[in-house]
């Protein structure tokens, strides 16, 4: 039986406004589990949204701290639950300012403001908890390295399971699937002005989101809320 994997990421508060509309905009709650019917965006058909937003809404709206893992044997789920609370009891909140943007070909909220913070709680995250880490199969290095690594990304992918994290990590919060030509024109101008109702002002990051795959190709589904003050929230999905 394939053991589930578990991630850390950056999430608001899944009570906001802005995580509400994300969920319709990507059709599932990642804290929930709920699924939503998606709505018609412009030229662009419910179908086809579903198409577009395929990958995020394994996860939901997120950025991605500590990717993926699959916990390294002899370690527990109790053991990296604490250590994910005392890393964020750790940290500082603060605030920062996003933009739509087109990175590669598909679209995200990337930070105008504090990016370094960010990448410091990050880089936190990636070389605190990776004690956890089972080492990558063969078959996962294979199908990192099918992308077009750079010889730095190597490296990554080598040390740390993941080819984009450190010196190579840009902090985003995924809303599509790759776009191009005239579809990607459309939605990025309609979401830059505040489309779908994903109007945003700052952010606040103020806790660590871990999630957790029960099994290979599975939705992601977040299991707990690591506040910077030392709180803990469990969500329905973490096992009992």
């Amino acid at each position: 039986m394939a053991e589930p994997r578990y991630a850390v990421h950056y999430a608001p508060p899944e009570d906001c406004a802005l995580a509400q509309a994300s969920a319709r905009w990507l059709g599932r709650d990642a804290f929930s589990g709920e699924l939503f019917e998606q709505p018609a965006f412009g030229a662009i058909s419910p179908a086809r949204l579903a198409e577009l937003t395929a990958s995020p809404r394994r996860y939901g709206l997120h950025g991605t701290l500590k990717p993926p893992i699959s916990l390294r044997a002899g370690r527990t789920l109790a053991e990296f639950d604490q250590a994910v609370a005392a890393l964020a009891a750790r940290q500082e909140a603060f605030s920062f300012e996003v933009e739509i943007a087109q990175l590669s070909k598909f679209l995200a909220w990337r930070p105008l403001t504090e990016a370094a913070r960010i990448s410091a709680v990050a880089a936190a995250c990636v070389t605190e908890l990776d004690e956890f880490r089972a080492p990558a199969g063969e078959t996962e290095l294979v199908r990192r390295r099918a992308a077009g690594l750079s010889e730095q990304q190597e490296l990554m992918l080598q040390r740390w399971g993941y080819p984009y994290v450190l010196d190579e990590f840009r902090f985003h919060l995924t809303l599509s699937e790759s776009l191009q030509g005239e579809e990607a024109r459309q939605m990025l101008a309609m979401l830059k002005a505040g489309g779908a109702g994903l109007a945003i002002g700052p952010l606040r990051f103020d806790s660590l989101v871990m999630l957790m795959e029960p099994a290979p190709g599975a939705d992601f589904r977040a299991i707990a809320r690591y506040g910077f003050d030392g709180s803990v929230r469990r969500y329905p999905g973490w096992p009992a």
